[in-house]
């Protein structure tokens, strides 16, 4: 039985939960599913969020975990964790959005931090998000994530990344000291 109750259970993902994973981030991200969440990009992207390319390449790249989280033995959430030198990153990151507004997100992330400065020894977690999620952005403020203010442009043209419905997209980095 699926309660909220239930320990969290976290493990790396393998070539076998390439699916299952890719239909979880869709589904938090995009079309109508997305939208019983409040992490959904509905409204400004259409099309993919992910593949199973994608997500494969998470899985088989060396210095990078796609953490996934397990609660009664079915998959809830998932967050790439990339080891990149002093800093981690931290992206791919889904919670079933059936589950979204109970205080996962945030347990999540701090396992995630947890584990990027343990196991890596990282001082910092870097992460990029769309800048005109100011809603998501704000809710990593809360957790002790700064804006600062760099900017990469989104990949417009690129479908693997979703089809635009704006053209002032683009990924703002978010820090966050690991001390």
């Amino acid at each position: 039985m699926d309660t909220a109750d239930s320990p969290l259970t976290y493990r790396d993902a393998t070539d076998a939960d390439v699916d299952a994973l890719v239909a979880l981030i869709e589904s938090a991200y995009r079309g109508d599913s997305s939208r019983a969440g409040w992490t959904t990009e509905a409204d400004i992207l259409q099309g993919q969020r992910t593949d199973p390319q994608g997500v494969l390449e998470v899985v088989k790249a060396p210095d990078s975990r796609l953490l996934t989280v397990e609660r009664d033995g079915r998959i809830i959430a998932c967050c790439q964790l990339e080891h990149r030198g002093a800093h981690a990153y931290f992206g791919m990151f889904a919670v079933s959005p059936a589950l979204q507004g109970e205080g996962l997100g945030k347990t999540i992330i701090a396992e995630a931090e947890r584990q990027a400065r343990e196991t890596w020894g990282a001082t910092e977690m870097h992460m990029t998000v769309i800048s005109v999620r100011e809603d998501l952005i704000a809710w990593y403020e809360r957790r002790g994530y700064r804006r600062t203010g760099e900017t990469t442009p989104f990949p417009y043209g690129d479908e693997r990344f979703g089809i635009p419905q704006r053209d002032d997209l683009r990924f703002e980095l978010l820090v966050k000291p690991l001390a």
